[in-house]
């Protein structure tokens, strides 16, 4: 889903299962807890759970558990009275109060304190906050949605997360897919971001992604999921010099670079030896995390060399002479291995 059109993206049974059991969920006034990797769209799972609800019209209040001081979060909370702490010169609500008749979204809930964790079990099991400072407790009608990418039955059992408060939030869990398992999802999903990034760049059209590209980004595990797929596609189509032409060229790592800071501050004194180290240094990505399930090792080794000469190919804008350079290949040599996997032109 993208926060800007509400609207969600995706075509994968394993991502509409999810979707569907939100949907399923969001009329009963239960917590529900959302699970899932960054970058999975749990905030964007906690907008609809409460967009489909009674609550529809009161506030939805959001608030990252990990983003304040263990100091501030029961004050963030619960609120305080004025002169409750040093800096507390007046008295202020907590989310629990801003969020009266509505939904309150914990996002990053197993980062919570052991006494916030307590607080926040007396607030959901009685319905009531007192603010810091007070012993007058305060009356909230309340929805709790909680997200986390922690495997929290592992930390109650490490003793960081309580179990009783685990148990009244986990009326519903709501385990969010991550990208590599939605399959069908990826070439959707960069379609979508790629022709909106091309509307806001004045394109006159969309062209699309080369082979190159779509073969990269459907073989890439996105660790970060649809959140940096986002950010790859929208790279891309901002970087491509040619709009008229497909988009041909990924870089995932918009940090990888030869003159990356911390390679070339820590390099040695340019010795022969330190020449040869730095010649045998790998310019292209090289991450056997992605190469899964290898059954035949010759095939495995050609569709990989196969997958380099793409890329460079690519990122020298199809230039042989340029792409033998940066391989540090001989034209001839450049020249058999393109013909050797069919890549001539």
């Amino acid at each position: 889903m993208d926060r800007e059109s509400h609207q969600f993206i995706g075509q994968s049974s394993a991502f509409l299962d999810a979707v569907e059991r939100a949907s399923r969920a969001a009329p009963l006034n239960r917590p529900v807890l959302v699970v899932g990797e960054r970058g999975t769209g749990k905030e964007l799972i906690a907008e609809r759970l409460h967009r489909l609800s009674s609550r529809w019209d009161g506030p939805l209040v959001t608030m990252n558990c990990a983003a304040l001081p263990e100091t501030l979060i029961e004050a963030e909370l619960f609120g305080h009275e004025a002169g409750a702490f040093t800096g507390a010169t007046r008295a202020r609500e907590g989310r629990f109060e801003e969020a009266d008749g509505g939904t309150l979204f914990l996002d990053e809930l197993g980062t919570l304190s052991m006494g916030a964790q307590e607080r926040l079990l007396r607030s959901v099991e009685y319905g009531e906050v007192t603010r810091i400072g007070s012993s007058r407790p305060v009356r909230v009608d309340v929805r709790i949605v909680a997200a986390t990418n922690e495997h929290l039955p592992k930390m109650v059992e490490t003793g960081k997360f309580r179990a009783d408060l685990l148990d009244r939030l986990c009326f519903e869990v709501i385990t969010l897919p991550p990208l590599r398992v939605r399959e069908g999802d990826v070439e959707v999903l960069s379609e979508y971001f790629g022709r909106r990034m091309a509307a806001e760049l004045g394109w006159d059209g969309w062209p699309g992604f080369g082979d190159v590209a779509a073969r990269a980004m459907e073989n890439y595990l996105w660790p970060g999921n649809v959140r940096e797929l986002r950010n790859v596609v929208e790279r891309a189509v901002y970087r491509w010099a040619d709009p008229g032409q497909p988009v041909d060229y990924i870089q995932f790592d918009p940090f990888d670079s030869p003159w990356r800071t911390g390679i070339a501050a820590s390099a040695p004194t340019h010795t022969p030896a330190s020449k040869e180290n730095e010649s045998t240094e790998p310019r292209y990505s090289t991450d056997l995390s992605q190469m899964v399930d290898v059954i035949d090792f010759r095939e495995a080794t050609e569709k990989y060399e196969k997958a380099v000469l793409e890329q460079a190919l690519a990122k020298c804008r199809y230039n042989q002479r340029q792409t033998a350079k940066a391989l540090n290949l001989s034209y001839d040599q450049l020249r058999h291995t393109l013909k050797k996997h069919d890549l001539l032109a």
